[in-house]
């Protein structure tokens, strides 16, 4: 069987970050854009948007790096509403020679995201939120 790169996709407060840490069981590694943004010693999460793209390229760096370390199972949860978001990782499975997997989660349990992202922001980033189904 080979490796898998599970990437985890939804709106905020859909619950990606909390079904990735079941998923993996404490045994395989999880990241997440909201890594950059978090603070490892208080756990206090700081957004700056003039950073996102270093916390883009972190997330990123941080897949390849597992990837390189031969680890078996990798999940991802970002929101990847754009399509631009999910193409280095699909580029990166395909080197590494990984499975990929995109499973879409949804705010059925009508959660409020952590973060502080307000309604109407949500709505924008599902406006333009678009599922392959085939």
């Amino acid at each position: 069987m080979h490796p898998s790169l599970i990437l985890l996709r939804g709106l905020p407060g859909a619950g990606k970050s909390s079904l990735a840490k079941v998923l993996a069981e404490d045994q395989w590694p999880v990241f997440s854009v909201d890594d950059y943004f978090t603070d490892a010693k208080t756990g206090v999460y700081r957004f700056e948007f003039d950073k996102n793209h270093l916390a883009y390229k972190a997330c990123e760096e941080n897949c390849r790096k597992a990837m390189e370390n031969g680890k078996e199972k990798i999940f991802i949860d970002n929101t990847f509403t754009l399509d631009w978001e999910l193409e280095t990782y699909f580029k990166l499975a395909s080197a590494f020679n990984y499975t990929l997997f995109v499973c879409t989660v949804e705010n059925y349990h009508k959660q409020k995201n952590t973060h502080g992202i307000s309604d109407e922001q949500i709505q924008k980033m599902a406006d333009k939120y678009k599922v392959k189904l085939f």
